[in-house]
């Protein structure tokens, strides 16, 4: 799957690595539904450290289109919850 962070790039991660990222997704997903930023910022900064950690940099001249977009990690609680849909960040 290919994964855009705003203002990173995009990276390469694998269909193995999703579950990790979900649980992530999910305990940002319960950060932003308390309303408690400090926990939100915690959450935010773990599920974009790991998809980091998994992900496989591609060129920044790559045309390959982003199957998933992440905010960056100074985003707001607001603007993350925006972004969520029925699935949170990433989809199940």
């Amino acid at each position: 799957m290919i994964v855009r962070l705003m203002g990173e790039g995009q990276l390469d991660v694998a269909a193995e690595d999703l579950s990790a990222l979900n649980a992530l997704d999910d305990e940002l997903e319960s950060a932003i539904e308390s309303g408690d930023e400090t926990t939100f910022r915690e959450a935010l900064h773990a599920l974009l450290e790991n998809v980091r950690k998994v992900g496989k940099p591609l060129p920044p001249d790559s045309l390959a289109p982003s199957e998933l977009i992440l905010p960056p990690a100074d985003a707001h609680i607001d603007e993350v919850r925006s972004m969520l849909g029925d699935e949170g960040l990433i989809p199940d």
